[in-house]
């Protein structure tokens, strides 16, 4: 078997692994044998081994002599890691991964605008302005990936104008959120044209200098996005529910 093959092969593992983990399959406390992965996914002790020392260092399992490996529970999880986020995302409790990043954001993107503003840097104005315009052309071509590829573009490049370096770490978080949203069917069947009018008084206003319009518009998006993402989750159940005549 390759060496490709192996680690394509490891990271299907992982991915199941992780997802049942998050889905309370294997729950906080309990064994997580070698030998259980290996004849339930058909692979490896080599695979199995590589899957749990993964899994180690996200901190989602702990390995002790003459206990083994033991399921940690979830918030002694990496939380922020970006496997971790998705394989929440993909469990059943993914409400509330979601209404914990729509959290997340609300604290620090307006924060990161409001840095943004008051450390000038010529270039950042017009990248997000590059940005929001590349979010306009997608929502006119109803573009949900390019949508999202330059939603996420622009908030990578906020979060680290804020030349805070933990904010400028949370971008990649951002990123899977946005990205999930679309997979999940999260997003508005149209997009949002208010959002990118928002995206682009940011970029006005960190060019201006104008920290508090920039964190007030951040928070105005962050705050959108959460609505929508509650409305579209409540319609679901709704639908779900209803007892047909």
């Amino acid at each position: 078997m390759s060496v490709e093959t192996l680690r394509g092969l490891h990271g299907q593992v992982l991915d199941a692994v992780g997802r049942s983990l998050a889905g309370g399959e294997i729950r906080a406390g309990q064994v997580l044998r070698l030998e259980d992965v290996q004849e339930r996914y058909g692979v490896s002790r080599t695979v199995a081994r590589e899957v749990v020392r993964v899994l180690e260092s996200k901190r989602v399992v702990t390995s002790r002599p003459r206990v083994g490996v033991t399921v940690r529970p979830m918030s002694a999880w990496n939380l922020y890691d970006p496997q971790v986020i998705r394989w929440r995302l993909a469990s059943p409790g993914r409400e509330a991964q979601l209404r914990e990043l729509a959290e997340l954001r609300a604290a620090v993107e307006p924060a990161a605008a409001a840095l943004a503003a008051s450390r000038p840097d010529l270039r950042v104005p017009d990248e997000l302005a590059t940005h929001a315009r590349a979010m306009d052309a997608a929502a006119r071509e109803g573009d949900s990936q390019a949508y999202v590829t330059a939603d996420a573009a622009f908030h990578r490049v906020l979060l680290t104008a804020s030349c805070n370096g933990m904010f400028a770490q949370l971008a990649e978080v951002t990123e899977v959120l946005l990205e999930a949203r679309r997979e999940l069917l999260l997003l508005p069947e149209r997009l949002e044209t208010t959002a990118i009018g928002l995206h682009h008084e940011i970029a006005e206003a960190v060019a201006a200098g104008r920290a508090a319009e920039a964190a007030q518009a951040a928070a105005d998006i962050v705050g959108r996005a959460r609505d929508e993402v509650e409305q579209i989750l409540a319609d679901s159940r709704e639908h779900v529910t209803e007892v047909p005549r």
